[in-house]
């Protein structure tokens, strides 16, 4: 158990020290609630503290109850490992130490959200028609033009290592009726966003958004009226659509200069961790690392999309069912690393503040990941006001003077507003101007 959730979450592979009865090290361990253990000492929430019956900020779990009443309202938090009162020895196993290193720390943002939002605006539209054009091409018998493609994936990832919550906002930007094109854009987004995160150099980046974008392509290949029926799928039909695999990567192998990986990835991003997936029924040791990131991020995206046939979920809900898939369907350190790279409130999720007004998260303040920027768009009555942004992490308050604070993320259509209706660079820049008054 402990050994499972030691592998959840380090920011970063510093070195640790073991004492007779401590555990030293620099960091705070994210964690899952369903691997929290008596023993351990929980530093922070993923919400604040106010809104719990909680008395300290900061305590040592010392019976199950407490883990029962965490598991209540939180989906993780935050443990402190110096705190621990018991010598590990999960953190001898060099088995782990090897695994923990394959993923270093993320680099600094080369820019922000702001300065990058008007450019990564532009490359996600450039690359939104890029994908519909090779799906049309590919629905028509054509072949894809490789170099084209990974020019696209290069442009992504220039604009990710600049602001990676710039595109993480216009991935949120769904459009139902574009789903399959505008969804292999987001997953070759949010595959280069976790390979950033994990660590990965901006070669392997372009990899990894190369496959996220092709893994979908053998769905060209299906027929529409089962590729968007609305409703449950006979067996007969499934069948087809589940081949959309092996399409996928038959057409990869036999397109020009393809990149391998990406072949794999569109074979391999239904298999599951346990061996049960389809189409070989491949275990994890058998699936690249690239293939794994994708059945996670393709996962993540279907999750939060509205379907013919679903709405989308939130991502506190996304993540709850990713959490419960993990070591079975999904690999479990690299789910961690996801949600780590899109943090608690990602840019693009409306929330609602401890005052009653609602607003949209734009930029993540990482060395305060539950404070973001947020866009203000509605007063405490749910009433349109004057767009501006507001930075948590500088305790700003509002006209009570209360410190604003997330109080949870909510959906949009519970208020009647609209994602698309402030993806407009004229709204986002004023924003930004008038929280600097």
């Amino acid at each position: 158990m402990f050994k499972d959730w030691f592998f959840f979450g380090r920011k970063k592979a510093n070195k640790q020290i073991i004492t007779d009865n401590r555990v030293i090290t620099p960091e705070r361990v994210y964690t899952p609630v369903h691997l929290l253990q008596i023993g351990m000492f929980v530093a922070e929430l993923d919400r604040p503290w106010l809104e719990t019956d909680f008395l300290f900020q900061g305590f040592e779990i010392t019976q199950e109850s407490e883990i029962q009443k965490i598991r209540g309202i939180c989906s993780y938090v935050y443990i402190d490992t110096t705190k621990l009162k018991k010598r590990i020895k999960i953190f001898e196993d060099n088995n782990v130490l090897k695994s923990l290193a394959a993923y270093p720390s993320a680099p600094k943002k080369l820019s922000n959200f702001e300065d990058e939002i008007n450019r990564a605006e532009e490359i996600y539209h450039t690359s939104g028609a890029v994908v519909l054009d090779f799906m049309d091409r590919i629905a028509k018998g054509e072949g894809v033009d490789t170099q084209q493609v990974k020019q696209v994936v290069a442009e992504c990832v220039n604009s990710i290592l600049h602001s990676p919550d710039a595109s993480i906002w216009l991935t949120q930007l769904k459009n139902r009726d574009e789903y399959t094109a505008q969804h292999s854009l987001n997953v070759c987004v949010l595959a280069i966003v976790l390979g950033r995160h994990i660590g990965l150099s901006e070669a392997h980046l372009n990899q990894a958004g190369l496959c996220g974008m092709m893994h979908d392509v053998g769905k060209m290949l299906v027929p529409l009226e089962i590729l968007n029926k609305p409703g449950r799928l006979e067996d007969d039909e499934m069948k087809i659509m589940q081949s959309h695999t092996t399409l996928g990567h038959e057409l990869l192998l036999s397109s020009h200069d393809m990149y391998f990986g990406a072949c794999e990835a569109a074979l391999g991003h239904h298999e599951r961790i346990d061996g049960k997936g389809y189409p070989k029924k491949f275990m994890a040791e058998g699936l690249p690392l690239y293939t794994k990131m994708v059945a996670i991020v393709d996962m993540y995206d279907a999750i939060t999309s509205d379907r013919v046939y679903q709405k989308g979920r939130t991502h506190l809900e996304a993540t709850k069912i990713m959490f419960e898939m993990m070591g079975l369907h999904l690999d479990e350190l690299l789910v961690i690393k996801f949600v780590e790279s899109l943090g608690v409130y990602p840019p693009g999720c409306f929330v609602e503040l401890t005052n009653g007004c609602v607003g949209l998260v734009v930029e993540i303040n990482e060395k305060s990941r539950l404070r973001p920027k947020v866009l203000l768009i509605l007063d405490q009555e749910k009433n349109p006001i004057p767009e501006r942004i507001v930075d948590l992490s500088l305790l700003q308050t509002d006209e009570q003077g209360d410190v604003y604070t997330i109080r949870n993320i909510t959906k949009a259509e519970s208020h009647q507003i609209n994602a698309s209706d402030f993806y407009q660079r004229g709204i986002l820049q004023r924003g930004f101007a008038l929280g600097k008054r």
